[in-house]
């Protein structure tokens, strides 16, 4: 009999969910697996952003032709295909400008075009999965908290996404941070949003934008000022492991945020 012991080694997953993010991004990889139980494992697929440089880099605010390109097909259906070829469990765009720019029927058509190529594996997006956390908590005051690389124009739009969906956005704008994914910390959101947004007492608040460290403010931020607080990954990876047949693994994830332990589930998306 063997004394060999076999330390783990990655194959068994209870789920598997894949990220379509921008080339140059490893906010939503990195943010999705910080969250992930250790049995649950992120696969990410990459695809060309025109507004990010090599090494992550961005102008202070980013134009709006490369949001739009990055939707376009083919590439985006490519990248999305090629995902669904693993054996994985969901699949989440790890981006949510490009939202704001196309709007609710546009956004709809985006997942009913790439649903085409993911094999019948369930897909959603950064802002799909928003809406559906507030509704699964009840919420429907919402602050809209932009990164500082967004500007008013799509900020605006990202307002009007949500308006369409039925919420009460009591306040949007980019957060007055600096304009660097680098040097954006979990203490300055935190003020950001403590002296900025929480007087406008909304039910919850949303940190949009993949690309902005952002979940290590959840659980303290919630605890200090009562209202739910949201991020673009949190909502995505909450909203992926639904889909994938999972929500027992989501309510077992509870440092980042009451959203983990909804009992209530998705209700849209």
């Amino acid at each position: 009999m063997s004394n060999v012991t076999t330390p783990t080694d990655g194959w068994r997953a209870r789920a598997r969910v894949g990220v379509v993010v921008p080339h140059a991004d490893v906010g939503p990889e990195s943010e999705l697996q910080a969250m992930a139980p250790e049995d649950v494992f992120i696969h990410g697929s990459r695809l060309h952003f025109g507004a990010m440089r090599p090494g992550g880099e961005m102008d202070p605010k980013i134009p709006h032709s490369p949001v739009y390109a990055f939707i376009e097909p083919p590439h985006v259906d490519i990248a999305t295909e090629l995902l669904a070829a693993s054996p994985i469990d969901s699949i989440a765009m790890g981006f949510t400008s490009s939202s704001y720019v196309v709007g609710v029927a546009g956004e709809k058509a985006l997942y009913e075009r790439l649903a085409e190529r993911t094999r019948g594996i369930p897909i959603t997006g950064t802002t799909t999965a928003a809406v559906a956390a507030m509704r699964a908590l009840g919420a429907e005051r919402l602050a809209l908290v932009n990164p500082p690389w967004f500007d008013d124009e799509l900020s605006g739009l990202g307002a009007t996404y949500f308006t369409d969906q039925g919420l009460h956005v009591v306040h949007h704008g980019p957060c007055g941070l600096p304009s660097n994914q680098k040097e954006i910390t979990p203490e300055a959101l935190s003020a950001w949003i403590r002296t900025e947004v929480a007087s406008y007492k909304p039910d919850a608040v949303l940190v949009a934008g993949n690309g902005i460290r952002a979940v290590g403010v959840i659980k303290g931020l919630e605890e200090e000022l009562g209202f739910s607080v949201l991020t673009a990954n949190q909502v995505l990876f909450w909203h992926a492991l639904h889909l994938a047949g999972a929500a027992d693994v989501a309510r077992e994830i509870t440092s980042y945020g009451r959203l983990f332990g909804s009992t209530d589930g998705p209700l849209a998306g």
